[in-house]
């Protein structure tokens, strides 16, 4: 049985899609993950404890539990423990230097812009007054948490200071606003080579102040012409950050400029968005004899080759990281699109009603709500949660989009002020 090694902040439901993902395949999963590695085991789940400010510390420790065919990981930390490890290992991954250059906002501009890429003015926050319209960005955080945009002198230092305030005194990349649409690109790097999987369409406008993602739909309804422009963009991107092998998620604006890279992470997309991704072999007909996915990895045969009817993203991502490449697959029929339900104000969530009536909407899939009663959530730009999300599967992007803002106009939510915290 194939051993894969997962690296990952903690064990949350995009952890448990991974786990379940390792069964159908029926591949052995060890989760290495950033806690205690004095207390035996503590939530009985057998993971290998890492510390993830000093990964090299738990090397020894990982040999013993191995071997291992693969690694893969989920964030951003733990892509490059993830690739720390596999460079000690002798593993597939992205190599630590572009996982690190990915990671970091100023390093992945001046990547770029060495690389000939579109870039917009940038740099570190100075004393120089800056171009607006701008926006300021915390360079190591994800989900477009800190993300805001500033017009004028008054709006930059309001900005500033929630910014600093949110990375503790971090240093801040400001760079001037990038008009245009929004895409996201989930791909798949072998041998420093990128197979787009998916291209996303964002239909909401992205101008701010904040930049709160809510609808990815897939397939992009954009001309094949500006599909292969972003697809060349996040190769060149690709190469310009290092990134050899594993997943990549990028973003990036197009305009009448062409395409803007606004990153290339090292990782697959985030929460549970990866569900509205199925793919298939050529043809994706089913076979009247097709074998369920759980007969595991039966010898050598190439993943073309083999008799799934529907893959996951996660599986997708396991079967590369012990060598297989997904060379002839593809999106599954009919659109996809997936909803993460913004939160609207920051308190402490009661309930949610009208799921129910959200799961009638013709072409919506799934439900989830992820909230629990009691927890206190944070809306843009201090937060980095969603309060869940929603998922559609219809004959056409427009379809999906509609389903979505249709099932999401059935929910509501009930938020409570949080009390101020006295010290």
């Amino acid at each position: 049985m194939k051993r894969i090694l997962l690296v990952a902040a903690k064990t949350g439901y995009q952890v448990r899609e991974f786990y379940g993902a390792a069964e159908r395949l029926g591949v052995h999963l060890v989760l290495a993950t950033d806690r205690c590695h004095i207390l035996d085991d503590p939530w009985s789940d057998r993971a290998a404890p890492v510390q993830f400010a000093h990964p090299q510390g738990a090397m020894e420790a990982l040999k013993q539990r191995g071997p291992f065919d693969g690694i893969v990981a989920v964030g951003d930390q733990p892509a490059y423990v993830a690739a720390e490890i596999a460079a000690c290992l002798g593993l597939h991954f992205h190599s630590p230097q572009s996982v690190r250059a990915a990671n970091d906002k100023f390093r992945t501009r001046e990547r770029f812009r060495a690389a000939g890429m579109l870039v917009p003015a940038y740099s570190l926050y100075s004393a120089n007054e800056p171009k607006y319209p701008c926006v300021l960005k915390p360079l190591h955080l994800s989900a477009s948490r800190g993300v805001i945009r500033a017009n004028n002198t008054r709006e930059f230092e309001e900005a500033l200071a929630r910014v600093r305030k949110i990375t503790r005194g971090e240093a801040v990349l400001v760079e001037d606003f990038i008009p245009g649409s929004e895409f996201a690109l989930e791909g798949i790097v072998t041998a420093g080579c990128l197979q787009t999987l998916a291209i996303f369409d964002k239909p909401d406008p992205l101008d701010g102040p904040y930049f709160e993602e809510t609808i990815y739909v897939t397939p992009s309804r954009e001309t094949g012409a500006i599909q292969q422009a972003i697809h060349a963009a996040a190769q060149q991107a690709v190469n310009a950050l290092g990134l050899s092998h594993g997943p990549v998620h990028a973003e990036m604006r197009v305009n009448s400029r062409g395409v803007w890279m606004l990153e290339a992470a090292a990782r697959p997309i985030g929460g549970l968005c990866a569900r509205v991704l199925k793919f298939c072999g050529p043809g994706c007909q089913p076979a009247a004899d097709c074998q369920s996915a759980s007969s595991g990895l039966v010898g050598n045969a190439p993943l073309s080759d083999r008799p799934y009817n529907e893959i996951s993203l996660e599986e997708l991502l396991l079967l590369h990281a012990v060598g297989e490449h997904p060379a002839h697959i593809s999106l599954t029929p009919d659109a996809h699109g997936v909803m993460m339900i913004p939160i609207p104000e920051s308190g402490i969530f009661q309930r949610a009603s009208g799921q129910e009536s959200a799961s009638r909407v013709p072409g919506i899939t799934a439900v989830e709500i992820t909230a629990k009663e009691g927890q206190k959530l944070e809306a843009l730009p201090e937060g980095a949660s969603y309060l869940g999300f929603l998922f559609a599967r219809c004959s056409t992007p427009e379809r999906a989009e509609q389903a979505l803002r249709s099932a999401h106009a059935c929910l509501h939510f009930q938020m409570n002020q949080a009390l101020p915290v006295v010290k």
